[in-house]
């Protein structure tokens, strides 16, 4: 019996290119969710979280049309965020991002992540599969925390819109990484999200 996480970025929102921090999915965003849909269609979900920010509602919303039976619920735990600040381990190469983020942000995140590993990643009875909808960074952390991985990790865990992970555990072992920022579903086009055009 084991327990699997399958965390998703959203798709890609309208106008994010002009700085937009929230917005509905862009034509080419509902295509992934679409995508990502048909290739979740056979999974026995038993839960679907995700942020309740318009372009991760959205995104689970195409799932939920694909899955008629699944309930999608909100979760500001999965609120998009920012972990951590600068540690005594962070690349100095981090440090121009960090530039614009409060200490406020940086507290509230780092608040949040905790409790959303506590709450998410805890063993649950029998066979389980859940869905998290959810943004980068938050992903980026939880590969990190299942990777037991130092904190400024998260930063270098990026996820394409739709890009799919799978994390799991079975009775009495750790979580374990199954895959990372799989993009099968989606065809070379649909493929954005990343700092860097993926080679392959």
């Amino acid at each position: 019996m084991t327990h699997y996480i399958y965390l998703v970025r959203h798709g890609e929102h309208q106008d994010a290119e002009h700085g937009l921090v929230d917005g509905p999915l862009s034509p080419r965003g509902r295509r992934q969710a679409s995508l990502l849909a048909d290739r979740l269609s056979g999974v026995p979900f038993d839960a679907v979280w995700h942020s309740p920010l318009e372009r991760a509602s959205q995104t689970a919303r195409a799932v939920a049309e694909r899955m008629p039976s699944l309930s999608p619920q909100p979760s500001a735990l999965l609120f998009d965020c920012v972990p951590t600040g600068m540690t005594g381990e962070t690349p100095a190469a981090f440090e121009p991002f960090f530039g614009s983020v409060t200490e406020a942000e940086v507290d509230a995140g780092s608040a949040q992540m905790a409790d959303a590993v506590s709450e998410f990643l805890v063993r649950k009875r029998g066979e389980v599969h859940e869905l998290l909808i959810t943004h980068n960074f938050v992903i980026g952390w939880f590969v990190r925390e299942v990777l037991q991985a130092p904190d400024w990790r998260w930063m270098t865990l990026n996820q394409a819109h739709c890009g799919l992970s799978v994390i799991a555990q079975r009775h009495g072992r750790p979580w374990t990484l199954l895959s990372h920022n799989d993009m099968a579903h989606l065809p070379v086009e649909l493929r954005t999200g990343l700092p860097e055009i993926y080679p392959v």
